[in-house]
């Protein structure tokens, strides 16, 4: 027999594609750069000059205004009837409008996003809800990635697709229109969307909603948590205000309706944050980095709130002297918690490695990679951020570990790990 390969990279590449847009609310500033802020006086002047349209006019630049972006988004007036309702408080003095110069000013509030033009990557992975039709051996997948726009704003978009017995990997075309959810509930630090159901999953687009997302919605650890018989889908991801980080959790049954919860605590102040599949010992498990280089356990009696842990993993090797962070949710095997890595060294060239923890106990290292397991290749350098391979998690399927991953963080490629050919290269601490 052939032995089995440590390692398969598949032969995909998710690529940014410009041609695909949301609309998001334009907000004339006081200050060009101040995004949360409204001039109400230059908002009022452009809804006196839609009012000062005679009614053919008004109709006319409606129907040429729907023309030309109809067949780009869904349920266009919709969208134009929503944002004018939206800035009704910036607005003084207007009592009636009608449907059409209503949706005229939504639409002057409005403009198109290429959410994907610069960047596609930092993904992460999970079975899909729905494994209806599939063969043994065989798995639906979603993959969740970073995608970013002008001004490096990040926002949270899905891919789906099937890992076949043999460890194939293939994507699902992509939909050609975008959509963002509409918000269902805003209660204290909880946010509620809905996206429209019949939308294909590649369709969904989670941009930033809130004041501390304003800059962008990143890196999100999907995981699979199983408590009690049930299973949800959770994903720690940064928020970014401009300003600040601080992490959040991402709550989902089915990829359609989704729950946004600040966390608290110490830990929560910073990024990269992954939670445990499950509890252990009863409580909550997390392996965070609050102190900006190495690797620490925490529990928590609650899934929201997140103080101070333990160091379980420090920079050793020279491929991570500057830092080490997960990449994703740990994994759980026979063996114990495989725990993907990166490792940051000379001229902040990025790695993956791995190490694998005790099962019982997560402060408990019982293998690493004293070797990258994954680097940059010479000729996939160059990119948004040159030098960088990076992961927010992947996925255990029979005998092999599906890893998403990204190069120079401007798109992303699969790859499908042998389990028990890592595990003993962790365990010896060999060289792949």
């Amino acid at each position: 027999m052939q032995p089995t390969p440590f390692f398969n990279r598949q032969a995909l590449y998710l690529r940014p594609d410009p041609s695909r847009v949301i609309v998001r609310p334009f907000r004339p500033a006081v200050e060009p750069r101040d995004l949360s802020s409204v001039d109400k006086t230059r908002a009022n002047h452009i809804v006196d000059r839609v009012l000062a349209l005679d009614a053919q006019s008004a109709d006319a630049l409606l129907a040429a205004t729907l023309k030309n972006f109809d067949d780009r988004h869904r349920n266009l007036p919709e969208i134009f009837d929503q944002r004018a309702m939206e800035m009704e408080q910036a607005f003084a003095g207007h009592i009636t409008f009608s449907t059409t110069q209503r949706r005229l000013v939504g639409a002057y509030f409005l403009n198109e996003y290429s959410f994907e033009a610069a960047a596609l990557f930092n993904p992460s992975i999970v079975l899909h809800p729905d494994q209806t039709g599939m063969a043994p051996g065989c798995g639906r997948f979603v993959m969740s990635v970073r995608a970013v726009g002008e001004g490096h704003v990040s926002s949270l978009t899905f891919r789906s697709g099937i890992v076949s017995a043999d460890g194939t990997v293939s994507i699902d075309p992509t939909a050609r229109l975008a959509s963002m959810p509409a918000v269902t509930a805003r209660v204290d630090d909880r946010i509620d969307l809905a996206f429209d159901p019949a939308t294909d999953i590649t369709e969904r687009v989670i941009f930033p909603i809130s004041d501390a997302q304003a800059n962008g919605i990143a890196d999100a650890r999907f995981v699979a948590f199983h408590d009690a018989g049930k299973k949800i889908y959770d994903a720690t991801y940064t928020a970014y205000s401009g300003l600040a980080v601080r992490s959040e959790l991402l709550e989902t049954t089915d990829f359609v309706s989704f729950r946004l919860m600040r966390l608290r605590g110490t830990a929560a102040g910073n990024k990269g944050m992954a939670l445990f599949p499950r509890k252990i010992g009863g409580r909550y498990a997390m392996i965070a980095r609050h102190d900006n280089e190495s690797l620490h356990l925490i529990y928590s009696d609650n899934l929201y709130e997140w103080s101070m842990g333990k160091v379980i993993l420090k920079p050793e090797y020279p491929w991570e002297f500057v830092q080490i962070g997960n990449c994703g949710s740990p994994i759980e095997l026979d063996e114990g918690w495989l725990v993907f890595t990166h490792g940051v060294g000379p001229v902040r060239h990025y790695s993956i490695g791995a190490v694998l923890l005790d099962k019982d106990d997560p402060t408990l290292v019982i293998g690493r990679s004293r070797q990258p397991l994954i680097q940059p290749e010479n000729q996939e350098r160059e990119g948004y951020v040159p030098n960088v391979v990076y992961s927010c998690g992947g996925m255990r399927l029979g005998e092999r570990i599906i890893l998403p991953y990204a190069i120079s963080d401007t798109f992303s490629t699969v790859a499908t790990v042998n389990m028990a050919a890592l595990v003993a290269i962790l365990k010896n601490g060999m060289t792949p």
